[in-house]
């Protein structure tokens, strides 16, 4: 699988904080076999959020994983970018990731995230924190690579395997 990783961060992006999430979500990515091939700090602005989107979707990189901005606060807006540019949601990784850290921490029920679909890539918002993004990570790891096989229409065997 080829990734990128787009951290979401006004602070990241001046400089003014150390990225620890997206660091997490590589190490995580790479131990499971998964190559990043582009990693990139933007600031919590629709538009930039969006471009990048876009460009690494148009380069054919087959998941894209992004990290802050799903909160309530009035800078967050990785959801609405996301949603802008996806063709198809998946509503069920969201969901999982919700579901799995609210078990845990009851905040995590207010996580904004959405997933879904540009081309042949699939895009999921995971949360700001470190913490938040290896527990989120360690949900969908499971899962990912066959999504990317489907999308990609190499999946060898779906049988028994539910795809609504």
């Amino acid at each position: 699988m080829k990734i990128g990783i787009l951290t979401v961060s006004d602070k990241g992006a001046r400089g003014e904080r150390e990225d620890r999430s997206g660091p997490a979500i590589r190490e995580m990515i790479e131990a499971a076999g998964g190559e990043v091939v582009r990693t990139k700090i933007v600031a919590d602005e629709r538009e930039q959020i969006r471009s990048v989107l876009v460009e690494w979707s148009g380069e054919g990189l087959d998941l894209v994983l992004t990290t802050g901005g799903t909160g309530f606060s009035p800078r967050d807006w990785t959801p609405e970018a996301t949603k802008s540019v996806i063709e198809r949601e998946a509503p069920g990784l969201p969901e999982a990731m919700r579901r799995a850290g609210a078990e845990k921490t009851p905040t995590a029920m207010l996580s904004r995230a959405v997933a879904g679909i540009r081309g042949s890539t699939l895009i999921v918002n995971l949360p700001g924190s470190e913490k938040a993004v290896r527990e989120s990570l360690a949900v969908l790891l499971p899962v990912l690579p066959h999504a990317v096989d489907v999308l990609r229409g190499t999946a060898s065997e779906c049988a028994g395997r539910r795809h609504d």
